[in-house]
């Protein structure tokens, strides 16, 4: 997911202020998470072997998912930085001879958005799909041709559907609901997959759901 961080400075009195916004990295959040992966180590290595039946990736490859995604996800990396400006209304209060003045005053914010690529929603289930269409599917798909078109399809349909729903929130960033990607995901793959020639549902649904998503909710609102 490729995340917005905002840098606002303040205008005021010939003097600058500025204030960072973001997503606080809280530690006790950060080691439950890990606590909870290595409870459920057992169906790690289940799902770990999904990967590798399913969509066919070595067995070290998934390890190397799972640790990429964890970390991953505090990693941000800077692409580039859009600024604009934007005016603020606020009222001073002073008090004259025991009686209260409110003042308005005008002040314009310069407004800093960060673009960044987060490694782990973003990066990662990019390589994965890459990797899937360059060297998994010419060498398993009976028809990598056709199975290329049905991914093309289910990726422009998921973009849009996401793009759609998908709600720029000032200050945070793109909000888009948790549970409608997947779901409209496997339900296109579903339908896609076994027409003409049969391909891989999972290997469909994975690369789809995942740039369809980054391209729907990121990129398509920049």
């Amino acid at each position: 997911m490729v995340n917005k961080l905002n840098i606002k400075a303040k205008i005021c009195g010939g003097k600058i202020i500025s204030k960072l916004v973001f997503r606080p990295i809280s530690l006790a959040y950060f080691l439950l998470i890990l606590f909870l992966t290595l409870l459920f180590i057992p169906w790690l290595i289940l799902t770990g072997g999904v990967f590798v039946k399913l969509l066919h990736l070595p067995p070290l490859f998934t390890i190397f998912i799972f640790l990429f995604s964890l970390f991953g996800s505090y990693i941000n990396i800077p692409i580039r930085k859009v600024s604009s400006s934007e005016p603020i209304i606020t009222v001073r209060e002073i008090t004259f001879f025991g009686v209260k003045w409110y003042i308005p005053e005008f002040s314009i914010t310069q407004r800093k958005t960060i673009v960044a690529l987060n490694v782990g929603g973003a990066l990662i289930p990019l390589f994965i799909s890459i990797y899937l269409l360059i060297f998994v599917i010419p060498k398993l798909e009976l028809n990598p041709l056709i199975t290329y078109i049905k991914i093309l399809i289910a990726l422009i349909i998921v973009a849009i559907i996401v793009h759609a729903v998908a709600t720029p929130i000032k200050g945070l960033g793109i909000a888009t609901p948790a549970f409608l990607p997947p779901f409209i995901t496997a339900l296109i793959s579903l339908l896609l997959y076994q027409f003409y020639i049969p391909s891989n549902p999972f290997i469909i649904s994975y690369i789809s759901g995942s740039l369809g998503t980054l391209i729907g909710a990121d990129l398509m609102n920049l």
